[in-house]
């Protein structure tokens, strides 16, 4: 029994050193993916929206993470936000999908400044696959069944907002929710706390017709029981078509980011991540690619 269960702890173990520091998904180009955490960003700005992102992380390491994320917001009537967004995480024998419905309503504050107030429903799927696993032994082994269940859940928002900056607080998922840990080379249950993040941006114009724009912004993260995570991103705006930056996460990582406004409607652009963190030092990189229309 202990050899099987080193075996499936061997087989989570990437798994952990993935969720060490945050066990929710993380984009690097966070800006325009946002009603992923913040229910509020359904419908922002009365505009209708799909985005995707694809993310490989640690190219050099087998079996290492991938998520992908779509959402949808729209506006349904002057005040109203309706949004679809979905997030799917993909580590050796786990995988897990997110799915929420956003809802948004905005206040007029004054001509300038709105805040929206979100709410998110939904849940998780969850789900561990240990038939691929080699374990040596005649007969199966009940420490080794699969798991696969539904967890329920809620999330709540705020977005403070105007032409030039943001402020952004959300909790997108409140109830607590289990899975699959490596603890101490045994496999073990553990459970998801909520997060909150807090996020926030301004652009400057650099220049009086507005060609040249720096946008700064930042992204924290807070669970319980883990260190608190910082993205602190910088983007150069040139002639309100392409965009070139860098980004800093806190004892993490650090990434170029290029994107490009190909037309009115649609917007490409991809984000090259390095890991600071010396126990992933095999790891090459982490490519992050993103797509969003607007309608």
């Amino acid at each position: 029994m202990k050899t099987v269960k080193n075996i499936l702890a061997g087989a989570l173990l990437l798994l952990s050193s993935a969720l060490f520091a945050q066990q929710e998904s993380t984009f690097t180009m966070y800006r325009y993916h946002m009603n992923m955490i913040n229910p509020a960003y359904a419908g922002v700005d009365g505009e209708t929206v799909v985005t995707g992102s694809f993310r490989r992380q640690w190219t050099g390491i087998k079996d290492a993470p991938e998520s992908q994320a779509v959402s949808f917001g729209t506006n349904v009537g002057s005040n109203l936000g309706l949004g679809i967004s979905m997030v799917s995480d993909k580590t050796f024998i786990e995988k897990q999908t997110m799915l929420g419905i956003d809802f948004s309503y905005k206040l007029k504050m004054n001509e300038t400044m709105d805040l929206y107030l979100g709410f998110k429903a939904g849940g998780n799927f969850y789900d561990v696959n240990t038939s691929g696993l080699q374990t040596y032994l005649s007969q199966s082994d009940p420490a080794l069944e699969s798991i696969n269940h539904f967890n329920p859940n809620v999330g709540v928002g705020a977005l403070l907002k105007n032409e030039k900056f943001f402020v952004s607080l959300s909790v997108p998922r409140i109830l607590n929710t289990e899975r699959a840990k490596n603890d101490d080379g045994y496999a073990s249950v553990a459970t998801d706390r909520p997060h909150i993040y807090l996020s926030g941006g301004y652009d400057f114009n650099l220049n009086s017709d507005a060609s040249l724009v720096l946008k700064p912004s930042f992204m924290l993260r807070y669970v319980n029981g883990a260190p608190v995570s910082i993205d602190i991103n910088s983007m150069i705006q040139i002639q309100n078509n392409f965009e070139i930056g860098a980004m800093y996460r806190t004892d993490e990582a650090f990434a170029g980011i290029v994107d490009f406004t190909i037309s009115k409607r649609m917007m490409v652009g991809y984000a090259y991540e390095v890991s600071t963190r010396t126990e992933l030092a095999s790891a090459k990189n982490t490519n992050e690619f993103f797509i969003r229309f607007k309608f």
